[in-house]
């Protein structure tokens, strides 16, 4: 997988956002100074597909407060979600998926996707009523039954895009 390195960002920052070791990065990429990077550089990240080879993708409308899983580009269905609320809003971009945990635990639901992005995932929840609100601390929650169909579909490397 290839991470485009964006302003500000850090080669120990992107280590904790692909839940990668720096180590592992530092030798994948043998032709960097790991102590100089730059906005717009490549960074192979190790152990991950290329989204690109994956048929699917999510796209995130925050202000339609949806989640659409498409194929190819394809429209396949789409999932009534909660976001962000002030001072603590679901980040904007692209993410991929880097891992599933089923059954978290807490307010986290029945299942677990986190994002290529320290601490944010899409999870299911165990307040019901909060789906189509502004009320999570910044990640995407689903209905229960709706995240763990979505986890059974899309594979880890899976692309997801937030707007807002």
């Amino acid at each position: 997988m290839i991470h485009t390195v964006k302003p500000g960002e850090t080669l120990a920052q992107i280590s904790r956002d692909y839940r990668t070791p720096l180590p592992a990065i530092i030798q994948a990429n043998p032709m960097i100074n790991p102590n100089v990077i730059y906005p717009g550089q490549s960074i192979v990240i190790p152990g991950l597909p290329d989204p690109n080879t994956i048929p699917f993708q999510i796209d995130v409308s925050l202000s339609s407060r949806s989640l659409s899983l498409l194929k190819d580009g394809v429209l396949q269905k789409q999932y009534p979600i909660a976001v962000g609320r002030i001072l603590h809003g679901t980040p904007v971009g692209s993410f991929i998926i880097i891992n599933k945990a089923p059954n978290p635990g807490g307010p986290f639901g029945t299942m677990w996707m986190s994002l290529s992005k320290q601490h944010y995932g899409i999870h299911g929840t165990n307040d019901p009523s909060s789906i189509g609100k502004a009320v999570s601390r910044g990640c995407i929650r689903m209905y229960n039954h709706d995240v763990e169909e979505l986890a059974a579909i899309v594979p880890i490397g899976t692309l997801v895009t937030i707007h807002p």
